[in-house]
């Protein structure tokens, strides 16, 4: 499934560059080396975790004050944390933000997914967001880099976790990204996140949740629609309480009702509109169980 997802509002020049040349190369599975189960386990003495079942905000739409009971906010890298709450880092780390483009084809152009031809691989679901190739060692490296100096900027504000958005990109990719890609990037992600002392959240991709903790690395799960696709059981036998699950008012008002009725009391759920704008904006939305 395609799930919602944020396309961002910063511009490209808060992008911190970081240069890194590479050669063209075929695109060979995840050497044996870079398999999932190779990961370490999630660096739970040197990371904060978000509060169980603390309340969601999720504010990638533009960023605004949150009410008082908020305990997990959610915002992009360019915004600020808010102090009394655990910040969340947005991070689009298997695609790129619309805006960023140029920034990425300038800087980084052997790291954007290609066709035979040459082309770029968008989503087709999100105009403008290109898909990042996870297809090689050396490209996974090179993207884990650009992930780890982000992160870097995440934590200097005083984020506590991140969230790596689009994990599943494989599944856009025509074949040309596999599953096996996609999780060796990911335990690469997790790594440099706790290296800057950050928890970090598997975004979607549910087929992955059975492994997203013990082979991946992930600490907690951000799940965007799972009462609508059926999926939300995955997260909660992994993460448990630490699944935070973000539901949208253009899907039928009934499956908010019973995500509430279901997991309301065990773990956070919230309605926003589809495209997260901020409270006071027309179409804002905001409900929490």
């Amino acid at each position: 499934m395609q799930p919602a997802r944020w396309t961002g509002v910063a511009g490209a020049a808060a992008v911190l560059a970081l240069g890194v040349g590479l050669s063209a190369t075929p695109h060979p599975a995840a050497t044996p080396a870079e398999a999932p189960a190779a990961a370490a386990a999630p660096a739970a003495a040197t990371v904060r975790l978000p509060p169980a079942n603390g309340q969601l905000d999720y504010q990638l739409g533009g960023a605004y004050r949150p009410a008082s009971t908020v305990a997990v906010l959610v915002r992009d890298r360019t915004a600020a944390p808010v102090a009394g709450t655990y910040g969340v880092c947005y991070v689009n780390g298997f695609q790129t933000q619309a805006q960023e483009k140029r920034w990425w084809t300038s800087k980084h152009p052997d790291l954007l997914l290609r066709t035979a031809t040459g082309r770029l691989v968008q989503d087709p679901d999100w105009p403008g967001e290109y898909l990042l190739d996870s297809s090689t060692a050396s490209r996974r490296r090179a993207i884990a880099g650009v992930m780890g100096t982000w992160f870097r900027g995440c934590a200097a504000k005083g984020f506590q976790g991140v969230e790596a958005d689009n994990l599943d990109s494989w599944t856009r990719s025509g074949r040309r990204l596999t599953r096996a890609h996609n999780q060796a990037l990911a335990t690469l992600l997790t790594q440099r996140a706790h290296a800057e002392g950050l928890a970090i959240a598997q975004k979607n991709a549910a087929e992955l949740a059975p492994v997203g903790r013990s082979q991946l690395g992930f600490d907690f799960a951000i799940a965007e629609e799972c009462q609508v696709y059926d999926e939300c059981g995955a997260y909660t036998a992994t993460y448990g309480r630490q699944v935070y699950e973000v539901e949208y008012t253009d899907n039928d008002l009934a499956a908010y009702r019973t995500a509430c009725q279901e997991r309301g009391a065990t773990t956070s759920v919230v309605l926003r509109d589809r495209d997260l704008v901020r409270a006071g904006d027309p179409g804002y939305v905001y409900k929490h169980c």
